[in-house]
This record gives C-alpha cells, sequence and structure tokens, in this order.
C-alpha cells in the first residue's frame, strides 16, 4: 500500500518536474535574453570610458529598479489569470488581461516624468554632479520604453499564467539584437547614424522595448490558444474594483521588489561615494549577478503560475509540490551558478575591463573580492525569488512584503553600511551585508510556504 502511493507521488512529481520546466526554460531564458539588454549596455560603456561605464551603470540600475518597483503591480495579472484559468473562469481572465492595460498605461505616465528628472534627483541623493550629468542623455531617451517594459510584463504573467509563455524567448531574442545592433550604431556613431554616446545606447534600449512589446501583442492576438480570450474586445471599459485589487494585490508584491531593489540601488549609491573606480567595480559585478539572477526571476513566474494553477483547482498537496519543484531546480541551478562565478572570476571581470591595461589594475582589483562575495551569495538568491514567486501563486503578499523590509533593511543594508563604513571594508563590505539580507529572506520565505500549504490535520 505505501509502495503503491510512494509511486504515485513520484509520478506526480516527475510530471510536475516537466510541467514547470516547460515553463520555466522559455521564461528563465528570456529574463536573460532580455538582461543582456543591460548587460550589453555595460560592456559597450565601459568601451566609452571608466567615467561612462560608473555612469551609464547607474542609469542602468536605476531603471531596473524603477520598472522591476512598477512591474510588481501589473505582475499582479499573473496569479490572478493562473486562479481563473485553474478555476475555468474564461470571462474572468478576459477582464483581468484589460484592466491590465490600463493599469500598465497609468503607471507609465509617472513613470515617464520621474525618469526625465533622475539626473537631478541622482544629485540630490549624493551621487557625484559630474556622473549625475553624464547620465541625462541616458534617461531622457530611454523614458519612452516605459510602458512598454510595463505592457510587456503584464503580457508575459498573463501568456505564463496560460501555459502559452514558450514563445517569450524568441521575442526577447529578437528585441536583444535589435539592442545590439542599435547601441552599435547609436552609440558608436555606425553605418551613417550620429554617435550619441549613452543617449544612443539609452533610445536603442527604449525601442528594443516598443519591437518586443508589439511582437507579444501580435502573438496573444493570433496564437489559437491565445485568440480565445477576448479581451480586446470592449477595450475602452475600465473596471475600477478589478483595478483596485490589482493595484491593491501588487502594490504589496510592488514594495516587496522596492525592498529588495533598493537594497541594491541603495549599495550602489554608497558604492559611489566610496569613489568611481569603487562604483566601476561595482557594476560589473553587479551586471554579472544581475544577468545570472534572471534565471530563477523566470522560474519564480513560473511558480506563480503553477502554484496559483493548483490553488485555483483547490488542489492544496499539487500547490505544495509545485512550490517544492521549483524550489529545488532553482538550488540546483544556483549552485551550479555559485561554480561558474567562482572558477572563472577573473575571466568574467576580463569581459568588462581590459586586464592588461595598467589604467584598469585599481578596478579590476577591487571587483574581484567582490565577485567572489557575491558568488557565494548566489545560491540563497536564486530560493529566495522563487520561493517568494511561490508565495505570490498563492496571493500571499502583505506579510512576505512586512518580513521583505526586515531582511533587506533591518539585515542586509545595516549590516553591510557597518562592515563598509564604519568598519572599513568598502565595498566587499557593503556586498557581504547585502548578502546576509537576501539569504535570511530566502529562509523565511520556504519556511513561510511550507507552513502555507501543510496538510491539513486529519
Amino acid at each position: 500500500m505505501h509502495t503503491r502511493e510512494r509511486s504515485k507521488a513520484q509520478a506526480k512529481t516527475s510530471l510536475e518536474v516537466r510541467a514547470f520546466l516547460t515553463l520555466a526554460m522559455p521564461l528563465a531564458g528570456a529574463q536573460v535574453a532580455q538582461a543582456a539588454v543591460g548587460f550589453v549596455d555595460t560592456l559597450m560603456m565601459g568601451r566609452l570610458g571608466a567615467s561612462t561605464l560608473a555612469a551609464g551603470g547607474l542609469a542602468a540600475i536605476c531603471f531596473q529598479l524603477l520598472i522591476a518597483v512598477l512591474g510588481g503591480f501589473v505582475m499582479a495579472v499573473g496569479p490572478l489569470v493562473a486562479q481563473a484559468f485553474g478555476a475555468g473562469q474564461k470571462s474572468d481572465i478576459e477582464a483581468i488581461a484589460r484592466q491590465g492595460f490600463w493599469l500598465s498605461l497609468g503607471l507609465s505616465l509617472p513613470l515617464m516624468a520621474i525618469l526625465s528628472q533622475m539626473d537631478g534627483v541622482l544629485r540630490l541623493l549624493g551621487q557625484p554632479p559630474a556622473i549625475a550629468d553624464l547620465t541625462a542623455p541616458y534617461f531622457q531617451w530611454i523614458l519612452w520604453g516605459a510602458l512598454p517594459a510595463l505592457g510587456f510584463a503584464m503580457l508575459r504573467g498573463y501568456a505564463s499564467a496560460l501555459a502559452q509563455a514558450q514563445v517569450v524567448i524568441v521575442i526577447v531574442l529578437i528585441g536583444t539584437a535589435f539592442n545590439i545592433a542599435g547601441n552599435y550604431a547609436l552609440g558608436f556613431g555606425k553605418w551613417g547614424f550620429p554617435a550619441l554616446g549613452l543617449g544612443g545606447l539609452g533610445l536603442a534600449s527604449g525601442l528594443s522595448y516598443w519591437l518586443m512589446f508589439g511582437l507579444f501583442l501580435l502573438y496573444t492576438l493570433k496564437h489559437p490558444s491565445l485568440k480565445e480570450y477576448q479581451f480586446w474586445r470592449r477595450w475602452y471599459r475600465v473596471q475600477p474594483p478589478l483595478i483596485g485589487r490589482m493595484v491593491v494585490m501588487g502594490a504589496e508584491l510592488a514594495v516587496t521588489i522596492a525592498l529588495e531593489f533598493s537594497l541594491f540601488a541603495v549599495v550602489t549609491f554608497l558604492m559611489g561615494i566610496l569613489g568611481p573606480e569603487v562604483l566601476a567595480a561595482h557594476q560589473t559585478v553587479y551586471q554579472t549577478i544581475y544577468l545570472i539572477f534572471m534565471v530563477p526571476l523566470g522560474m519564480s513566474y513560473a511558480a506563480t503560475a503553477r502554484v496559483g494553477l493548483a490553488l485555483g483547482q483547490q488542489n492544496m498537496a499539487q500547490t505544495r509540490r509545485a512550490g517544492t519543484v521549483a524550489i529545488a531546480i532553482a538550488a540546483a541551478f544556483m549552485l551550479l551558478a555559485t561554480l561558474g562565478l567562482l572558477l572563472f572570476r577573473q575571466s568574467i571581470i576580463g569581459l568588462y575591463l581590459n586586464l592588461d591595461d595598467p589604467a584598469s589594475a585599481t578596478v579590476v582589483a577591487l571587483a574581484l573580492p567582490m565577485l567572489f562575495v557575491a558568488a557565494l551569495a548566489q545560491l540563497t538568491d536564486g530560493v529566495q525569488r522563487v520561493a517568494s514567486g511561490a508565495l505570490y501563486g498563492l496571493q500571499d503578499t502583505r506579510v512576505p512584503m512586512v518580513l521583505s523590509g526586515l531582511a533587506f533593511g533591518g539585515v542586509g543594508l545595516t549590516t553591510g553600511y557597518v562592515l563598509g563604513f564604519p568598519l572599513g571594508l568598502g565595498g566587499v563590505g557593503l556586498w557581504i551585508g547585502q548578502s546576509l539580507g537576501v539569504a535570511t529572506a530566502g529562509i523565511i520565505f520556504v519556511v513561510r510556504f511550507y507552513r502555507l500549504t501543510r496538510p491539513s490535520p486529519s
């Protein structure tokens, strides 16, 4: 009897592994490719000089932070659609997607206004005026990519919830290739285009977001499995109660994301106070870690969809199984990533900077120990992100928001500041602190998921 039950459980787990990987692999690949936009920008910024690298990397991080935070609101579409899909509620799916578009538009307008003044904000936050001034052209052009970036995030959650996200990686690869070509043409003045420097890189990135959003929207309108959900009908209909529900749910996720990304953003600002060489070293490490982090981030979207689907089917055992599979696969991947970073640290830094150039020696020397600490933190970072996605699939957002504040602010930022400044460890100390904050969040989120999905006493 027990053997038969164990065999059934193993069979269900195997099916869940396949279902999760089928959804997670294209989403993770798409996240990596999309992050490659910032990665490629950073590589090309390095060819424009150390000051440009510091300024451009800072600007790119700020844009990523703002998109991630406001994207938390539109990401409410994902778990809501997943639950409706599991319950077979077609009209609800259409209504949620329709209001998701309106929410994306409403959020993009204040975001564009903020981006237009970001160079001044950076000066107020203590960044050197010379660095802040260099960021202005980048922000002035990339702000036009705000609406498509948010719209793309909404469509990704929508398609993932309906298990139709395989095309995402194709679309993002097309957008990334377009961005690379645009960077080359507009940043360096090739193929008859003017050399716009950082502004050209921002313009190319903004255009790539429009291309990806347009292709994804066309896909959702034409694909046989998606066009039955006619969310475009009565597109003008605004439903304040549904938008309000999405805003409340999304706000809690947005705050959680903001706390996590703000930890990295504040650390970046503190790096700038330590000097341009420290900031440049930090940018190389951050962009590398950010690129790898895209894999568990993509997995987290799949975890949200799979957990939300099981929740809609009112199957708590499957809900727990879906989260467990997602967390375990994320941990295995991040272990491999950690080993790779530790083994090839010098070669990775060499992608950004000429290791044989004496002018880069200081930045290289600062970056190597930072990358060592960051590599060790990768395991817990991936787990906390996927566990957070599983909790989001349960529509559990308020408590994780509060716990995130304690982990990222109370542990991460406080420890990083003490190690970096009073104790004199500089950039390495800041990286140790933020790594401890991420690890704390990871433990909390995993424990909470298992508490919420534990079997009811019989």
